[in-house]
């Protein structure tokens, strides 16, 4: 069933309606429509390798990637331009769209994974041929600058993508378990922060803070907060209507994240969800003395007041042991516990 019959099987007229144009409506079709999911992957499959958003440094990040997708025994496909540097982006819009569009094309490649992120995934949101996407789907993997792929892709076409990690990060036994377990066994994983209490009587890292307390369902949204909150007002963002959103950030000052945090709640996306995490903020300590709030006081302030199951430190953002999460498809959280549970499957 194509959009414009989506739209009237749901009793709604293209030329009727008071509050859409025809674009408009179109989206709200993609939004409304079920969620496409890639296949699961499996040993023997080809996994492209694209570089979407920021150069490489050096040749040691492919081969890095390359030898991470081996070790799960995938073969590896390169997209073509993945060596260049137009300024701090891997190669041109027109390249990097390219290498994007193609992997998606050619139907020998079962996943994708991203070297990096960085910047400049946001310049493509405008060109990618969505239809493209919605007749291939298969799973997108990254985080950081990625997110704005993994929205628009969640926004325009339905399609179920990956929040985790990228070619160059550190994969540790932990993420390298999670990796087989979300995509090429499919399992419904719960998500919990690593105990590691070592030699000490109680836990010191990695430990979560309950903002308000209780278990909340919703579709599983989010990424980086700089992404999510510079995609505000334009058609790149999916409903957040009764989601779940959680949201990871770096090097930002507290004076940026209450901006960002502050935009989010004037597009009344924080009015929207029905919970709420927050990962790791890297590197976003106040400077010395008090001249700003910290980001305890800030998600305080945005957060508390929603009254919606919600809690921060989860292990999502700019580390080594991450998450890999599921976006788009329905996941449980319990603030208490600090745990996120992914209630349906990923891939088919």
């Amino acid at each position: 069933m194509d959009k414009r019959s989506f739209i009237k099987s749901l009793g709604i007229g293209l030329a009727t309606l008071p509050l859409f144009g025809k674009s408009e409506a179109m989206d709200l079709a993609s939004q409304m429509a079920p969620l496409l999911k890639g296949n699961v992957l499996k040993a023997g499959d080809t996994i492209g390798i694209i570089t979407p958003a920021s150069a490489l440094g050096d040749e040691d990040a492919i081969t890095l990637t390359k030898e991470v997708l081996t070790y799960f025994g995938f073969k590896v496909k390169e997209g073509k331009y993945i060596r260049q540097r137009y300024g701090n982006l891997a190669g041109t819009d027109d390249q990097r769209l390219e290498d994007l569009h193609d992997m998606f094309a050619d139907k020998s490649v079962a996943g994708i994974l991203c070297i990096r992120g960085g910047a400049g995934a946001s310049r493509l949101l405008g060109r990618i041929d969505y239809e493209l996407i919605k007749k291939n789907p298969k799973a997108l993997i990254g985080y950081s600058d990625i997110t704005a792929l993994i929205m628009a892709f969640q926004a325009k076409a339905g399609l179920v993508t990956f929040h985790g990690p990228v070619g160059t990060s550190t994969w540790s036994n932990l993420v390298a378990k999670t990796f087989k377990e979300q995509l090429m066994d499919n399992q419904l994983l719960t998500y919990t922060n690593p105990a590691k209490k070592g030699d000490n009587i109680v836990q010191y890292k990695d430990r979560i803070t309950t903002i308000n307390p209780g278990i909340a369902e919703g579709k599983l949204l989010g990424g980086n907060l700089t992404l999510i909150s510079g995609l505000c007002g334009s058609p790149y963002l999916p409903d957040f209507t009764g989601s779940i959103l959680f949201l990871e950030e770096i090097n930002e000052s507290p004076e940026k994240v209450d901006r960002m945090f502050c935009q989010l709640m004037n597009a009344g996306i924080l009015k929207q969800i029905k919970g709420f995490v927050f990962g790791k903020c890297t590197g976003c300590s106040p400077s010395g003395g008090y001249g700003s709030l910290n980001l305890d006081q800030i998600l305080r302030d945005f957060i508390k007041p929603l009254q919606i199951p919600s809690y921060s430190g989860a292990v999502i953002g700019h580390i080594d042991d991450q998450f890999l999460l599921p976006v788009g498809v329905q996941a449980r959280i319990d603030a208490n516990k600090g745990t996120i549970e992914i209630l349906e499957k990923a891939l088919v």
